[in-house]
């Protein structure tokens, strides 16, 4: 994996309680609690990362555990070996064999599209 643009790091003794921010790829070894937010940036849960968060990136990859609601406007993969308790919405998921996965599920790209056809049909009868 390429770390050209500066992947920031949360080590595994880490602890944070709060709002994590950034515009830059993001890897969780410790524990979080509270909200991650990157827009436009990957995240990656890693195998020894437990995560009491809601999230929200672009990516999402979940090697470890994770309980909160999952909000990404690209992928979320839960590779073997993760536990996902709560909510994704994505444009696409992937779930490896002995990945645990407990929640609900909106795939948004089918939705997206029918928006836009419902706007551009009702933009016509103007």
């Amino acid at each position: 994996m390429a770390t050209e643009n500066g992947q920031a790091r949360i080590g595994k003794s880490v602890v944070i309680r709060g709002e994590v921010k950034g515009s830059e790829d993001l890897i969780v070894d410790g524990r979080v609690e509270g909200t991650v937010t990157l827009n436009e940036s990957r995240l990656t849960i890693g195998p020894t990362a437990s995560v009491a968060a809601d999230l929200t990136a672009k990516d999402v990859l979940i090697l470890g555990q994770v309980q909160g609601n999952i909000v990404a406007t690209g992928r979320v993969e839960l590779r073997a070996g993760s536990v996902v308790e709560g909510d994704v919405r994505a444009l696409r998921l992937a779930v490896e064999d002995n990945a645990v996965f407990r929640g609900k599920v909106d795939l948004t790209q089918g939705a997206k599209a029918a928006e836009v056809g419902a706007v551009a049909s009702t933009g016509g009868n103007s």
